[in-house]
């Protein structure tokens, strides 16, 4: 039994930990990497069963140190999904969120770069509008007491401590445009901020999108929500 404890616990591990890598960096499809994360649940929960057989069957003879570390492993198989799958049952199936819903900020020099993803640069609007608004109440336009001038540079500044790509290349005036890679399946969401001057204020607007899935499990508004964050610190 010990040694299909540790097979069961270590396929279940690899099934959730490598399909991120595995789709980043090997052209792994991404139906294929999303079925091996719930295959892999139910591989480490299988794992977790045996662990217990093995402790109520065996105790005496059992080897606490590796049995430890297969709970741990199998432990991580189950939860990392779960946690998944539960983040995504409490935020709509959506992926593109921005500050302004009537007239929001227009991807250009990002669009080339977009071109053949899953999600094209478009704002459906409509129910996409509607589910928004009901999830995130907080997400929208923010007046800031800078001018744009000032308010431009902390941008450029914010994107860079969050460590997102600039890619705005002066598409449009008081507008940047950058892309953020998620770490464990590479994912690139992509953002831009767009500045309007009122008086001697900044209105500031933001929309972040992702560039393949349906629902963003909430990152787009949580980043969204970090940029105003790091944008506010960076004016003082």
């Amino acid at each position: 039994m010990k040694i299909l404890v540790a097979l069961t616990s270590i396929l279940g591990f690899l099934m959730v930990v490598l399909p991120g890598p595995l789709y980043q960096y090997a052209g792994v499809g991404l139906g294929t990497a999303f079925t091996s994360l719930r295959y892999g649940v139910y591989v480490g929960g299988a794992a977790l069963i045996l662990i217990v057989l093995q402790v109520i069957i065996n105790r005496k003879n059992i080897s606490w140190g590796s049995t430890i570390v297969c709970a741990v492993l199998a432990l991580i198989a189950v939860a990392m999904p779960v946690s998944m799958m539960s983040k995504a049952s409490t935020v709509p199936p959506i992926h593109d969120i921005t500050t302004d819903v009537t007239n929001p900020p227009e991807f250009v020099a990002i669009a080339p770069l977009r071109e053949g993803a899953p999600n094209d640069v478009n704002y459906e609007g409509g129910d996409i509008t509607k589910q928004q608004l009901e999830a995130y109440p907080e997400i929208k336009t923010q007046l800031l007491p800078q001018p744009v001038s000032e308010v431009y540079v902390a941008a450029e500044k914010a994107i860079a401590t969050l460590g997102w790509d600039n890619v705005t290349a002066g598409a449009l005036p008081n507008t940047l445009e950058a892309t953020d890679t998620t770490t464990w399946f590479g994912f690139k969401d992509d953002v831009v901020i767009r500045l309007t001057e009122k008086g001697d204020n900044t209105l500031v607007d933001v929309r972040s999108k992702s560039r393949v899935g349906q629902s963003d499990l909430g990152k787009n508004a949580e980043r969204i929500n970090a940029f105003m964050a790091e944008l506010r610190k960076q004016l003082g």
